[in-house]
């Protein structure tokens, strides 16, 4: 059974039919192809409404320009990874924060080497790609306040977003050079912002 695609702040009209439905999902799927083979600067509506076999009026009935279609695409990214997060530490049992900052760094990691367009807009903080005023890591910071507060056993309020905040931006900062160093991530890269989070945290929440 289709998951439905999360409603985006970013959408002119949220779809209420299941064929309505089904029809955007071919279009972030059809967007998140074309951001790997052409890049963000190439993208463009009616490449992605070719792709995904629908009229370029269906594209607009759902998003203004591609900026909007990217953010649309990074909110998916958002509740996907939230999804498999979320998952990995029900398997996972109790663990403290040290448990929930693997699966979190884990998990990213995976998505960034396999989920289609996630290397270029993750969760849309560098959206447009490349941009030199990129907004913060704020969502996923709250995402993970949500997500994680009960798990590690802390209040959600604003020194816990704050700590996260910070922890998102630091490895946003070092995955993204991981990969710009190889293709894969270099690994040395990646186990250097482990440690570095596990002594920035184990400072804040220990």
């Amino acid at each position: 059974m289709m998951k439905p695609v999360p409603e985006a702040t970013s959408l002119r009209r949220a779809p209420v039919q299941r064929r309505s439905a089904e029809r955007l999902t071919r279009i972030l799927d059809a967007c998140a192809d074309l951001l790997d083979e052409v890049g963000y600067d190439d993208l463009s509506t009616r490449a992605v409404a070719q792709r995904a076999g629908v009229p370029i009026g269906s594209v607009y009935r759902f998003f203004g320009n591609k900026r909007q279609m990217a953010d649309a695409l990074a909110q998916r990214n958002l509740e996907r990874f939230t999804e498999r997060v979320t998952e990995r530490l029900k398997t996972a049992g109790a663990g403290g924060w040290r448990t929930a900052m693997d699966a979190v760094l884990d998990e990213y990691l995976a998505m960034k080497r396999t989920a289609p367009g996630f290397s270029l807009v993750d969760f849309g903080n560098q959206i447009p790609v490349g941009s030199r005023h990129a907004e913060p890591n704020h969502r996923v910071a709250d995402r993970l306040t949500e997500m994680l507060s009960g798990y590690i056993d802390r209040e959600p309020d604003e020194d816990l977003r704050r700590t996260f905040l910070i922890a998102v931006e630091t490895a946003d900062t070092l995955v993204h050079l991981a990969f710009r160093v190889a293709p894969d991530g270099d690994e040395k890269i990646i186990e250097e912002a482990r440690e570095l989070l596990r002594a920035y945290l184990s400072r804040v929440l220990d």
